[in-house]
């Protein structure tokens, strides 16, 4: 009966240990989630900002005017 009583302070200790590292594991878990979302939804807003680039670039590099036909700024 002795050696039940020396394991018993032990056995409660690693419990609570589990206890709070399950915990630990479940906010962690929380982290990481929230995480690839945010990381998802950046993704998606840098592709949008690409596509919006890419649309700027094309509608620039179209000559509106030829640049020879230009009436210079002080006329």
């Amino acid at each position: 009966m002795s050696g039940e009583r020396g394991t018993s302070p032990r056995l409660d200790e690693l419990e609570s240990r589990v206890a709070f590292q399950d915990d630990l594991i479940e906010s962690l878990n929380a982290v990481v989630a929230r995480q690839d979302r945010e990381l998802a939804d950046l993704r998606r807003r840098v592709r949008a900002l690409e596509d919006k680039l890419a649309d700027l670039s094309e509608a620039s590099s179209l000559p509106a005017a030829a640049p020879g036909h230009e009436v210079p700024p002080h006329y």
